[in-house]
């Protein structure tokens, strides 16, 4: 105790001594700027001494220096901080021991002893080229210039001095699509098994939702195979021309449909295929909301049984020939798109019992109607490609020929039926009991007149 109060007045004379250095030192005519800063740093302004050691009596010597640091680099700094700069990846500044590359010893206008508050860009591009960060779309942080919000400025056990693996450092900002993913029945690839650098410039980008390149580009990378198909088709679906490209169809994160769709398929399809937007093509919402037969894909929410999402060889994306025109005779190849689901059968045979219902005993009906070399008529004559009025997909209305619509007035019954368009007088058919039309050809001719 004795001691103690013996040194008491020793270490208050040389707290006073300090003091007065310090004051003296941050008077207006030396180091006033030291004193203005908004964040000074905690020994500038009492304590001088702890960094610097006076080497000359005289202060201030012309033309040279009377003080020095305690030490030199990182070491006068570890003096009170702890040692950084342990961790795999070390920040090149931090290893070469050069802290006032980055902070201010005296103080700052922004935190941790640095010239700005929040953005940090001046400071980063001092060392890092500034073009990658300035291109037309910029990540969020990087337009802030908030770059420790990813990066760690000292080092880190992660690749670019990331404060943590990619993916989750993305999620802790982008937390609905971490809920997302969590809740879908499917998640894309990409996102599931690799980095979101995969697909996004972390900075900045030529391509909106900063990607790494444009779309469809990005995704035929790895769709190799749709890729290829586009390249060498004749048509190709609109859509994938834009800037949004399979995004316009396509969830590229998440998905609870099949194909990571952006929902059903009909719903998706008739959204652009409806109203103006539809352009040239058939207005498809109101087409299938003014009738109550629907085509079984369509009825199936499957456009992509007849068309293909992506390109085609085949006219309005089709998977298979299907004629334009009225008439069509068939021959091989000819009616390709509708032959992947009905029988073929039903338009080589003349006679069948089996291949099809539209016939009059074992007369095929169909290959009548079909395949007559000069004027066989192509399945539109008949039916609706998409959605109908009539049984067996008829339009009431009758097929386009012209200006004209051809009805077809068709009648069923249990074993056959009747039709009377303007392509021929009433016929009646009868699978069970076949019409006889020589007879009725016969009754229907004019009586000749009796010879002399």
């Amino acid at each position: 105790m004795k001691r103690y109060l013996l040194l008491s007045p020793l270490l208050l004379a040389l707290s006073a001594l300090t003091a007065a250095a310090a004051d003296n030192c941050l008077s207006a005519g030396c180091h006033a700027k030291i004193a203005a800063f908004k964040h000074p740093h905690a020994p500038a302004q009492g304590d001088c001494l702890s960094c610097h050691v006076q080497k000359a009596k005289e202060h201030p010597l012309p033309k040279a220096k009377s003080f020095e640091t305690a030490a030199k680099g990182s070491a006068l700094c570890a003096g009170c901080h702890d040692r950084i700069g342990k961790k795999k990846v070390v920040h090149p500044p931090v290893k070469e021991g050069d802290c006032t590359s980055c902070h201010n010893p005296h103080g700052g206008n922004g935190r941790f002893l640095m010239e700005a508050d929040e953005d940090q860009k001046a400071l980063c591009f001092g060392c890092h080229d500034a073009a990658a960060f300035k291109k037309q779309y910029v990540h969020g942080p990087v337009a802030e210039g908030a770059c420790t919000a990813c990066h760690d400025p000292h080092d880190s056990g992660t690749k670019g001095l990331l404060k943590g693996d990619v993916k989750e450092l993305c999620l802790k900002c982008h937390d609905d699509f971490a809920k997302g993913m969590k809740q879908a029945a499917r998640v894309h690839a990409p996102v599931k098994n690799a980095p979101c650098t995969s697909c996004h410039d972390p900075h900045a980008s030529v391509n909106p939702a900063l990607l790494k390149d444009k779309m469809p580009d990005l995704c035929i990378g790895c769709h190799k195979d749709i890729g290829k198909k586009m390249k060498s088709a004749k048509v190709m679906h609109q859509p994938l021309a834009d800037a949004k490209g399979c995004g316009n169809c396509h969830s590229t994160h998440y998905s609870a449909a099949k194909g990571m769709m952006a929902g059903d398929q009909r719903t998706i399809c008739v959204g652009c295929h409806s109203g103006k937007s539809s352009g040239s093509l058939r207005d498809m919402a109101k087409e299938l909301a003014g009738n109550k037969v629907l085509h079984g894909p369509i009825k199936n929410g499957k456009c992509d049984g007849c068309h293909d999402p992506h390109a085609s060889d085949y006219r309005r994306l089709l998977l298979g020939n299907y004629p334009a025109s009225f008439y069509a005779p068939y021959r091989e190849g000819a009616y390709g798109l509708c032959l992947r689901c009905h029988d073929k059968n039903m338009l080589t045979f003349a006679q069948t019992t089996i291949y099809t219902k539209f016939r009059n005993g074992d007369q095929n009906l169909h290959f009548v109607h079909v395949a007559d070399r000069l004027k066989g008529r192509s399945c539109l004559a008949c039916h609706e490609s998409h959605a109908a009025d009539g049984t067996m997909m008829g339009n009431k209305e009758g097929a386009t020929f012209g200006p004209w619509r051809i009805k077809s007035r068709l009648k069923l019954t249990s074993t056959g039926g009747s039709c009377a368009p303007g392509c021929h007088w009433p016929y009646s058919y009868d699978r069970v009991k076949p019409v006889s039309y020589q007879k009725k050809a016969e009754a229907a001719a004019p009586a000749k007149a009796p010879s002399k």
